[in-house]
Formats: C-alpha cells, structure tokens, sequence
C-alpha cells in the first residue's frame, strides 16, 4: 500500500476537499465541497484519477445540453445511453457500485455525444428487442466490447453466471430455462430455497402437489 497523501484542501475539478472521513469498504474517503454548493463523500481513487469530477452536476449539465440538440430525446435508444451513462458516473445511481464503482468506464466518443452512440448502434444491428451487453463484463462500454444481445444472452454472459451440472450436461441456469421451457426465474426460485441439482432441473412447473420426474435427453 502506497503513502497516505493528505488531499484536504486540494481541487480536482468542480470538487476541494474539505476533510477525510471514515473509511468505506477499506478505502480513504473524502468530505468535498462543490462548486454548485452540494457536498459529497468521494473516495482517493476516484478524486486523483479524475473518475469523479463534480457531485454529480456535470452528468446532469451534460444530459440536460444533450437533450435538447437533437430529437431523439424520447427514443428507447437515448433511454438506454442515459442509463449507461448514470451507472458509470454517477455516485448516488444504485447501480454505481457495480460499474463506475468498479472502475466500468465509458468511451470518450460515446460519453460525450450520444449521436455517436446512435449512429454505432444503428450501425451494429440495433432492433428494440436487444439490450446493450459488454462482451467482457469486466470491460468498458466502447465499440469494440458492446454488442446488441438477446436476454439470454446477456444473462450468460453475466460474472454472477452460476452453472448447474446434471447426468453430464452443464449449461447456465438461463441455458436450462431454454432447454426446459421453464421460467428462469422459477429455477432461480429453487436454487435460494435450497433445492439439490436434480430436483432443480427435474422437478417440473406444477399445477397441483402432485411432484412428477422428467427425463433429460442427453
């Protein structure tokens, strides 16, 4: 671990610290002031690497610029560059821990025109029943890791993937809700209660109490 450095009274963009606080997830946290008046806590990494520039404010700047300089603004399209750009930046979205928290970026180009963004999905077979999915999930949102996925896919392609394993067929668990015709959510239902691989996978969906077996063709 590098030597502590004293950030307080130091600028970084809209931001001047004022003081550290507790720590948080054993990382140095800051007390800042910034310039539109709203303080924030914001970690050393975050300060020093530029990641975090304001409390928020110039995201909100930037979306309310971007909206109206052009007329996709009700497009699910710019729904989806808004999010993007909310859970990379963003420290009070609730998603932010598990991308911008992660060190998730976005690209330049895509961050700062959504144009771009469009005119790439358009590009790369964008249709309304896709999502956005980064290829390598510890990846950043630029062109060469993004791609327009199914459901399916994406869910496969999660870091939370969890395989199940039976009579030598191991699939993810959205691959067995394919496979079986049974809701995904259903399997996951049973894999929390605690349920063992078998009856997971071959206990079917029941209109009654009677509980059947199926055979898995392998």
């Amino acid at each position: 671990m590098g030597a502590f450095i004293d950030l307080t009274g130091k600028k970084f963009e809209r931001l001047t610290v004022i003081r550290r606080v507790e720590n948080k997830n054993n990382k140095i946290m800051w007390l800042c002031n910034c310039v539109c008046g709203k303080t924030k806590i914001i970690n050393s990494h975050d300060l020093r690497s530029e990641h975090t520039r304001s409390c928020g404010c110039i995201h909100s700047e930037s979306i309310r610029m971007l909206k109206t300089t052009h007329g996709l603004t009700n497009t699910r399209l710019n729904s989806i560059w808004c999010s993007m750009l909310t859970r990379c930046s963003n420290i009070n979205s609730k998603s932010y821990d598990n991308y911008g928290g992660r060190g998730i970026t976005i690209c330049n180009e895509w961050k700062t025109d959504f144009l771009v963004f469009y005119n790439w999905a358009m590009e790369n077979n964008y249709s309304q029943d896709l999502t956005l999915d980064r290829i390598d999930n510890n990846g950043n949102y630029e062109p060469e890791n993004c791609r327009w996925a199914t459901t399916e896919q994406q869910m496969n392609n999660t870091r939370h993937n969890v395989f199940l394993e039976l009579d030598g067929k191991k699939m993810t668990v959205a691959q067995w809700s394919k496979y079986l015709g049974i809701n995904v959510y259903t399997l996951w239902s049973r894999i929390k209660s605690g349920w063992n691989v078998q009856d997971i996978i071959n206990c079917p969906v029941l209109n009654n109490t009677t509980r059947h077996t199926i055979t898995i063709n392998k």
